[in-house]
């Protein structure tokens, strides 16, 4: 997962870039002619000082390494901002950065 905080006042532009598959269960492996199982991210969260600020709901929908954007008002520089994710499977990941 790749995270970018921008600030701008006291307003953080929030960029996070996750490598997943993103599988919708609907599509046929070339090779074999099998369904490729589902496997995409369901939740995605982002806290500040502890609270969550941004809770999405993600499905099939979503593209392969999708790019999400949000903006979190009330940071300051030095203050540390949680990304999260959990997918359909029970994968999960998380990463913390400061704002800067």
């Amino acid at each position: 997962m790749r995270v970018n905080i921008v600030l701008k006042g006291d307003e953080a532009a929030v960029r996070v870039l996750i490598k997943h598959p993103m599988e919708t269960g609907m599509r046929k492996d070339k090779g074999s002619g099998k369904v490729i199982p589902a496997n995409y991210i369901q939740t995605l969260s982002i806290a500040h000082k502890g609270q969550v600020v941004v809770n999405a709901s993600c499905g099939i929908a979503v593209s392969k390494d999708p790019f999400f954007f949000f903006k979190v008002k009330g940071v300051v520089a030095g203050d540390a901002i949680k990304i999260s994710w959990l997918d359909n499977k029970g994968k999960t990941e998380e990463k913390e950065e400061k704002a800067a």
